[in-house]
């Protein structure tokens, strides 16, 4: 009896113990349901988390792309550069080359024409100053001065002519390296150009011209001031100056001494050469006036004719019906 009381005993505790577990199974499964949907929740956030990140590194990746097409267009860009720069650099080259050539040539040939020249004219041939000449007034010079007598007399009587010669003289110098106004007195037309040259520009011609209309600086009817100023502030020994005299007559001065003025500072070279051109142009003014007005016109047609020749220039006195 005590044995099957031991194994009824045994089998009725296995019997409670089935009966437990059954009643604790679904307790066990929703546990493991809640944490099986709280995984499943993380991991759906961090999929989301992976797309955006995903879509942000494709649009990263997009962006390079596209800057690296623009590089890639600016590079192409540079390398055509690069080679027009190559292209012109050589084609320089073959200029350089062609010119030193050219040189080449022309010195050969310059030599071969100065033999020939002096088997032809001789040894002690030399050229005219005066070969380069527009209606027999030389028209070498790089600078030019205009010396413009002031006074009254032309002002009131001659000054449509003096406008149209300066024009006329301009234009038979299409372009030098600087020009500059004084009148007979040493009064320059600009001051703020005052002992320097007024570039040659199409803008400066036509100021120069316009500013001729009504300038009236203090006169003495005597250039000697204005050439001797002119010569003092710009001679230079590798500059070319020719200066243009316009006048009517001299007042208060003898030729001689003008004449031994200029002469002292416009020295002559061994080659009897001058530091600088004189031109003159003598305006009809006093003419058929009274006499002594007309011996004053005759003096300054005198002192320019002098003046003129002594110094490489060339004189041009104006008639009453001068266009």
């Amino acid at each position: 009896m005590s044995f099957l009381d031991i194994i009824s005993c045994g089998f009725g505790a296995i019997i409670l113990l089935f009966v437990i577990s059954k009643q604790a199974e679904p307790m066990v499964i929703e546990g493991i349901r809640e944490n099986l949907n709280g995984v499943i929740a993380e991991l759906e956030r961090t999929i989301f988390e992976l797309r955006g990140e995903a879509t942000v590194l494709n649009r990263e990746k997009n962006a390079r792309r596209v800057d690296l097409k623009q590089d890639r267009v600016a590079l192409e860009a540079l390398h055509k550069q690069l080679q027009a720069v190559h292209g012109e650099y050589a084609a320089a080259g073959q200029t350089l080359d062609a010119k030193r050539v050219i040189e080449g040539r022309l010195s050969i040939a310059r030599q071969e024409l100065s033999e020939e020249m002096r088997r032809l004219l001789g040894e002690d041939f030399r050229r005219p100053a005066a070969d380069s000449t527009i209606g027999g007034v030389p028209v070498d010079s790089e600078y030019i001065i205009f010396i413009i007598d002031t006074s009254s007399s032309m002002t009131g009587n001659a000054w449509p002519l003096v406008i149209r010669k300066m024009t006329e003289t301009l234009e038979i110098y299409p372009k030098v390296k600087g020009i500059q106004v004084l009148n007979d007195n040493g009064i320059y037309m600009f001051s703020t150009f005052a002992g320097q040259w007024i570039s040659d520009t199409p803008g400066m011609r036509k100021a120069i011209l316009d500013r001729l209309v009504d300038w009236r600086a203090t006169s003495y009817s005597s250039p000697v001031n204005g050439i001797t100023k002119a010569i003092r502030t710009f001679y230079a020994p590798d500059k070319k100056i020719s200066l243009y005299v316009f006048g009517d007559d001299l007042q208060d001065s003898t030729v001689d001494s003008v004449v031994k003025k200029v002469d002292a500072i416009n020295k002559e070279d061994a080659q009897g050469n001058r530091l600088v051109r004189i031109h003159a142009v003598g305006f009809p003014v006093n003419v058929n006036r009274a006499l002594s007005m007309q011996g004053s016109a005759r003096r300054f047609a005198s002192l320019m004719r002098i003046l003129s020749q002594r110094n490489g220039g060339t004189f041009v006195a104006l008639s009453s019906n001068s266009p």
